[in-house]
């Protein structure tokens, strides 16, 4: 027990001493720290001093710097307001100069002002003046010349309007020559480039209907016992077959010139083989049918192909095959349908129009001459309709059918094509022109110049490629005579087929005759 209390009572005392030793430490700490802050505050203290030295040197230097800046400023100020008050004594100077020399221009000004006043009241008097005296000179004047005002006026807008009109005839020939000039020289570009670039062979082709003999001994056995094979030879061929006094030679006569020269062929077989009888005639015929049905074929084919128009029907190349055989004026028509084919696709490629159309309407504008004795109507109508059935462009067909004006044409094409027909037609050699035709066409000319009132007589010259037409120049003035002229041209164009261009010609002239006794 006391071992007991011994141990509490170290504890305890233990524990005092432990606490009183913690308390003696904290006020010695607290002690130090005390002499510790001091210290600090002391140093700071000194620090702010030195700190409060340093800023209000650092603040009058700074000071003496702004005054220096505030006074050089304060000058700079100074001297521009100098500056800006020199400019504003010398623009107020400026001023007062424009100010009186304002003054004295409108001084000026009104004193011109009153000049004009006083000479415009001379000149209202002056008109008046001369009002008057207008007047007496009138009245003066029309008791001179017996005639009013109303009738002197008429008489000179009616010499004024003489004058107008021939003013009016020189300058319409003047733009019409012009014009003319530039038309032609561009259509001369046109064609010159589309000839050249053509060099297709020209040779006139004429369908030979003339079959050459041996001797004269063959005709009879061509006739045969009682005419039997000469009938049937124009029966099974539908042709007339001519045996007359030419020597070595008869003649096949027929309008169509595929069962022409399918009769040529088969007769020409008949009298190199020598044997001639019913059976014989009837087997070449039908060999010369075959024959010519190929050439009819392959000739479409090969104009087609050469001018580059494919997408045709079969039956349209056929029919266009059958051109082989047609002749025009001495002209083979398929060859001038390729022609003017070849023609109308150079002429649309400069002109930048189509040129598929154009080539197609040029190879077929002639088609309908293949089937013309064996349908009624004209051969564009004719070919216009045949095309139509076999889905043909509706512009190709207005191609055909008006490249003769029998009906409008509706495109640029359709003028193409008309141009190039006519230019394949009017090549030099291209075809024949028979005497009556000829004469026809120039009597024709004639007789359209004289149907025109005020034309005194007319010639045709240039083998029908120009008529010359004198007018009566009493009746007809300088304008009329313009007018005349291109009516006459109007008149030809709707009643005349041609080729190439017909001149009109229109002369007015004056004569007066006297003699001096």
């Amino acid at each position: 027990m006391e071992i007991l209390i011994a141990i509490v009572a170290g504890l305890v005392g233990g524990g005092i001493g432990w606490f009183l030793g913690q308390r003696i430490g904290i006020k010695n700490y607290e002690a130090d720290q005390q002499a510790k802050g001091q210290n600090a505050l002391q140093l700071a203290r000194i620090e702010a001093e030195k700190v409060a030295l340093e800023a209000k040197a650092g603040a009058e230097s700074t000071l003496k710097d702004a005054e220096q800046r505030a006074k050089q400023r304060l000058n700079e100020a100074e001297g521009d307001i100098a500056r800006r008050r020199r400019d504003l004594t010398e623009e107020d100077e400026r001023i007062q100069r424009r100010r009186k020399e304002l003054d004295e221009q409108r001084e000026r000004l009104d004193q011109r002002e009153k000049t004009l006043n006083k000479r415009q009241s001379n000149l209202d008097k002056r008109e008046s003046d001369i009002a008057k005296a207008e007047t007496d000179r009138l009245d003066a004047l029309q008791r001179v010349a017996e005639m009013t005002l109303d009738e002197a006026r008429r008489e000179v807008l009616a010499k004024a309007e003489v004058d107008a009109r021939n003013d009016m005839a020189r300058i319409i020939r003047q733009v019409e020559a012009e014009a003319r000039e530039e038309a032609d020289t561009r259509a001369r570009n046109v064609i010159s480039l589309a000839v050249q670039r053509l060099a297709s062979e020209h040779v006139n082709e004429i369908a030979v209907s003339v079959i050459p003999l041996p001797n004269d001994e063959m005709k009879g056995r061509i006739i045969g016992r009682g005419g039997r094979n000469i009938r049937e030879f124009e029966m099974r061929a539908g042709v007339d077959v001519v045996v007359d006094d030419t020597p070595e030679a008869v003649t096949i006569s027929s309008f169509d010139p595929i069962r022409r020269e399918v009769a040529r062929r088969a007769l020409a077989k008949l009298v190199v083989d020598g044997r001639i009888h019913p059976a014989r005639i009837e087997k070449l015929l039908e060999d010369a049918r075959n024959e010519i049905d190929l050439i009819i074929r392959e000739e479409g084919e090969r104009a087609a192909y050469e001018t580059g128009v494919t997408t045709l029907h079969p039956e349209v190349i056929k029919l266009l095959g059958r051109l082989k055989f047609r002749f025009s004026y001495g002209q083979n028509m398929h060859a001038h349908s390729v022609e003017t084919a070849h023609i109308a696709g150079m002429i649309a490629a400069e002109l930048g129009a189509n040129v598929e159309i154009a080539k197609a309407g040029g190879l077929l504008h002639d088609i309908g001459k293949a089937i013309d004795h064996e349908v009624e109507g004209t051969h564009a109508l004719i070919g216009a309709d045949f095309c139509k059935r076999y889905g043909v462009n509706p512009k190709v067909i207005n191609c055909i059918a008006s490249h003769h004006h029998e009906v409008e044409q509706e495109c640029v094409e359709a003028f193409i094509v008309e141009a190039a027909d006519a230019i394949s037609g009017a090549r030099p050699g291209a075809r024949r022109e028979n005497v009556d035709s000829y004469i026809k066409r120039v009597k024709t000319l004639e007789e359209i110049a004289k149907s025109f009132p005020g034309v005194e007589t007319s010639y045709a010259l240039q083998a029908g490629r120009e008529v010359r037409i004198l007018v009566k120049p009493e009746q007809v003035d300088e304008l009329g005579a313009v007018q005349l002229a291109r009516d006459i041209a109007k008149q030809i164009e709707d009643t005349m087929q041609y080729p190439g261009m017909i001149k009109v010609h229109v002369i007015r002239e004056s004569r007066h005759v006297d003699y001096a006794k």
